[in-house]
C-alpha cells in the first residue's frame, strides 16, 4: 500500500509530526484504543503463528508484529516543494523526513539534455530526416 501527501495537503504541521512517527518507528503512538489494539493483535495471531514470529503470543509480540508487516507494506510517498522555507523548516522539525526517507528531486532539464535524450531514443526509429528533427523537437 502507498500513501501519498503533497505538502498542499498539510493543514496543520500536527500531520507531520505523525508522518515523522510512521517513518521513525512504524506506527502513531496511541492510535489504537485498548480494545481495538486487542482486535488488531487477534487479527494477526493467525499470520504470526505461521511465520513462528511469536512463541509466546502475548500481546506485546503481537502487536510488534502488526507494526513490522505495516513497515514492510506501507510505502509513504512525500511530494514537497523545495521552493520557500517550509521544506526546510519541516525537516527541522522532523528530521525522520530526512534520515528515514530516500529523497529524489525533480528538477527542470536543461533543454539540450532533453534533445540529446530524444535523439538517441529516436535513432533506434527509422525516420526522414525532416520528420525525425520534427519529432525531437516535439518531445
Amino acid at each position: 500500500s502507498t500513501f501519498i501527501m503533497t505538502d498542499s495537503q498539510i493543514k496543520e504541521e500536527g500531520f507531520l509530526e505523525d508522518v515523522n512517527n510512521i517513518l521513525n518507528t512504524g506506527e502513531v503512538p496511541n492510535i489504537f484504543p485498548p480494545d481495538e489494539k486487542v482486535d488488531v493483535c487477534e487479527m494477526v495471531r493467525p499470520a504470526a503463528k505461521s511465520e513462528n514470529r511469536c512463541p509466546e503470543g502475548t500481546p506485546e509480540q503481537l502487536f510488534s508484529f502488526f507494526v513490522e508487516r505495516c513497515i514492510k507494506k506501507l510505502h509513504i510517498v512525500l511530494c514537497f516543494s523545495p521552493i520557500g522555507n517550509s521544506l526546510r523548516d519541516r525537516i527541522r522539525n522532523f528530521p525522520s523526513l530526512v534520515n528515514c526517507t530516500t529523497i529524489d528531486w525533480f528538477s527542470e532539464w536543461p533543454k539540450d539534455a532533453l534533445e540529446s535524450v530524444a535523439k538517441r531514443f529516436l535513432n533506434e526509429i527509422e525516420l526522414e530526416k525532416p520528420v525525425r528533427a520534427s519529432c525531437v523537437k516535439m518531445v
